[in-house]
């Protein structure tokens, strides 16, 4: 069985890596920083491919942000790769490559391998949220994907947080970061900030208190929308124990606070942690059994 060259798409870095078919792993991982513009995205993606010998791969599987047409290959919505959006990329790349290729949105991907050997093997019903630059989603009923009528299923990101802005802009480490260096005149990542907040520092604690409240928030709300089994946390914050224990915390806090119902959200991290989008993606290429609801 030929490999699959699957491509995971992310605001911030692109990962790729080869997928066995066989024993579904992943080999010859890489990462790149995400282009700024469409041709050097083009140019990346090429330079990805050229690495294997077209003859002995099945194909190419993207994960992708937007709101992703299987059958026409567009990607409406929005994200923060605007260039990607409202053209049929998926043939411009096909005739690129001179390869078959899938898309499919990025935490839709990360919700197909969870549900396919990850932590929803024995689930029906839940609730995945990826955690990057911005905030992506994926609701799962009955084992299958539910796209919506307009392809926004899940995009949890356009919810709103307490501030009325978009749920993507204020419950990320990424823009949490963004917000602390433009206050403070530093240049500290997400990642560093969370641990500074671990160790004490009280307005570190204040900025990583408002990332959690906000996330703690929209997945409430969704609990009483879908109820799902659990929340599934992916991204690169999924492999941070810390981050899911304070998240937890938050969730209860706020259970505690408002709801005559004492349901506290079941919050747990992905298997597949990073790897979850590139697995999906892979899968999706695969089966491409996706059910539109």
């Amino acid at each position: 069985m030929k490999p699959i060259i699957t491509i995971d798409v992310g605001g911030t870095t692109i990962k790729h890596a080869l997928f066995n078919k066989s024993n579904q792993t992943l080999t010859n991982k890489g990462v790149v920083d995400t282009p700024k513009n469409l041709a050097t995205f083009y140019a990346v993606i090429e330079k990805i491919v050229k690495k294997y010998d077209r003859t002995k791969i099945a194909g190419v599987a993207l994960s992708i942000p937007g709101a992703v047409n299987q059958q026409t290959g567009i990607i409406g919505g929005i994200s923060a790769l605007p260039y990607i959006h409202n053209f049929p990329i998926k043939a411009a790349l096909e005739k690129r490559l001179n390869l078959p290729v899938s898309m499919e949105n990025d935490a839709n991907c990360a919700a197909l391998a969870e549900v396919n050997s990850g932590m929803a093997v024995n689930m029906q019903n839940i609730v995945m949220l990826v955690i990057g630059t911005g905030v992506g989603g994926a609701v799962v009923i009955n084992r299958q994907l539910v796209h919506g009528q307009h392809l926004l299923g899940g995009e949890f990101g356009m919810m709103l947080g307490q501030t009325d802005q978009r749920l993507s802009l204020v419950g990320t480490a990424v823009r949490m970061a963004q917000h602390y260096n433009q206050a403070f005149k530093t240049n500290y990542t997400g990642k560093e900030i969370l641990q500074m907040a671990q160790n004490g520092d009280a307005t570190a604690q204040k900025y990583a208190l408002r990332l959690y409240d906000n996330l703690a928030r929209a997945i409430f709300n969704l609990q009483f929308v879908v109820d799902p089994e659990a929340f599934i946390i992916g991204g690169g914050v999924s492999g941070n124990q810390d981050f899911i224990d304070n998240l937890n915390e938050a969730a209860q806090r706020l259970v505690q606070r408002v709801a005559d119902i004492k349901l506290v959200p079941k919050i747990i991290p992905a298997y597949y942690h990073n790897d979850a989008n590139l697995i999906g993606a892979a899968l999706n290429f695969k089966i491409k059994k996706t059910v539109l609801i």
